[in-house]
């Protein structure tokens, strides 16, 4: 079992409340030159279907100005695996998790059961159970852990290697870093996320892109996230995918960074069911019990 600082993190109440879906009025052009105008970010999503930057779930935030305070720091300190509470409305008590999230729309995704998201209202209030900034693995001084819950950690299978003293992770997919686009020069990795490119269809298919689904745990390879999204040869970043491909140039599935090293000290290891919804027993995994 890896050993943590658990026991040490801070743990808030976070608030926030479902975001109205955004809708351009114009129409986009996709990296083909093709004019588009498809459903996209935000709101409270009841299925998915055919869209652009789609986020599953509800779409969360507090207040108007996104990249201010107080929806600020619900981004940085909401955790990928936090419980959530409905505290209102018609779905008062019902219980979700934490599956991303999102820059841009600046939004906190997070997963609840498809009854209880009919029920939902953008004037219901959701409090986040919020726990895993700081957190640490403390073997591996040079991982660094962001955005990810300590019960989210223990059941995602890793493992530390006796011999390597590498960490093993289940991983979906591994991803080539030049396909990531959109975000990678952000210097901030404790909120939003950034793009896989799906422009180039074979290298979608020589990786297996084409088979990602929301919520897949993936490696990001040659990519340090550690200070900041950069390429950096022989670093790992592990992710969880939380939006949809996306028609636009540089961009494509959306990634939010939870672990990441700079010299090779994580091995994914690919395994179909790495995957938030089979780890946490949510999304598909709770719809068909």
């Amino acid at each position: 079992m890896l050993k943590t600082n658990e026991k040490r993190l801070v743990q808030f109440m976070l608030e926030c409340k479902p975001g109205h879906p955004f809708a351009g009025n114009r129409l986009r052009v996709d990296h083909t030159g093709r004019p588009f105008q498809l459903p996209g970010i935000g709101g409270i999503t009841l299925n998915i279907e055919a869209g652009d930057h789609l986020e599953p779930g509800v779409s969360c935030k507090w207040g108007d100005k996104r990249k201010e305070y107080p929806n600020q720091a619900l981004q940085i300190l909401a955790c990928v695996g936090n419980t959530a509470l409905v505290t209102s409305g018609k779905a008062k008590g019902t219980k979700g998790i934490v599956v991303g999230h999102h820059g841009g729309s600046e939004h906190v995704i997070i997963d609840f059961d498809s009854r209880s998201k009919a029920k939902l209202s953008y004037e219901d209030s959701i409090q986040i159970k919020a726990v895993g900034m700081g957190l640490e693995i403390l073997s591996q001084p040079e991982v660094r852990i962001v955005n990810l819950a300590p019960s989210l950690l223990k059941k995602m299978g890793i493992k530390e290697d006796r011999k390597t003293g590498k960490l093993t992770v289940p991983v979906a997919s591994k991803i080539p870093s030049e396909c990531m686009g959109a975000g990678i020069s952000s210097a901030n990795i404790s909120s939003g996320d950034y793009d896989i490119m799906t422009s180039d269809w074979d290298t979608v298919k020589a990786n297996g892109m084409d088979k990602m689904r929301f919520g897949d745990f993936v490696a990001l390879m040659d990519q340090d996230n550690r200070f900041g999204r950069t390429h950096r040869r022989g670093a790992v970043t592990i992710g969880i995918v939380i939006h949809s491909d996306c028609r636009g140039s540089g961009h494509g599935p959306g990634v939010t960074t939870l672990l990441s090293c700079g010299k090779g000290e994580i091995e994914p290891v690919i395994d179909s069911g790495a995957n938030i919804a089979d780890v946490m027993k949510i999304g598909t995994c709770r719809e068909k019990k």
